[in-house]
């Protein structure tokens, strides 16, 4: 599974999954335009986080605003805020075309959104209220099961690197 994909709900993963399959030729670089045009709503050449909310709902899944706003925030190379076709031909195909220093920038952007203001790592506390924000409802025991689970230095939280090597795997 991709970088950007390992923080969004399973819909939207499942969705790129499907899609990533379509990485090369003329058939499927026109079936990723169709895609593309079809989340388009208003045909202005990008896709909004709210346009792509609405395209999940339209499909029967439902994606919440801050999935929507990770999913374009984690893609969004030229920082308007929206996906050109570019950046959501990336987004499904992965991270492979990055170079390293992107890959770490948005590693970094990532790790930040699951930790507290003011912290430097992920806490079980702050890994709940993330995901409690993606929709998922998980116990503080939950947390640390998790957590331990890629804690390489047992201190009960995740590094940066211990969230990148969880994240490469």
């Amino acid at each position: 599974m991709k970088t950007t994909q390992r923080q969004l709900s399973s819909s939207f993963t499942k969705l790129c999954q499907r899609l990533s399959s379509f990485k090369n030729g003329e058939d499927n670089i026109k079936y990723l335009e169709d895609v593309f045009a079809y989340m388009d709503a208003n045909r202005d050449g990008r896709i909004s986080a709210e346009e792509l909310k609405k395209s999940f709902n339209t499909l029967g899944d439902q994606l919440s605003d801050e999935e929507a706003e990770s999913a374009v925030k984690l893609s969004d190379i030229d920082g308007d805020g929206m996906l050109d076709f570019e950046e959501f031909s990336q987004l499904i195909k992965g991270n492979d075309e990055f170079t390293e220093e992107e890959k770490k920038r948005k590693m970094m952007e990532a790790f930040k959104m699951y930790i507290d203001e003011g912290e430097d790592c992920i806490t079980p506390r702050s890994l709940k209220t993330m995901l409690m924000k993606l929709g998922e409802s998980r116990t503080s025991d939950d947390c640390v099961v998790m957590i331990k689970a890629f804690d390489l230095n047992d201190d009960g939280v995740l590094s940066f690197d211990e969230f990148a090597h969880m994240m490469m795997r």
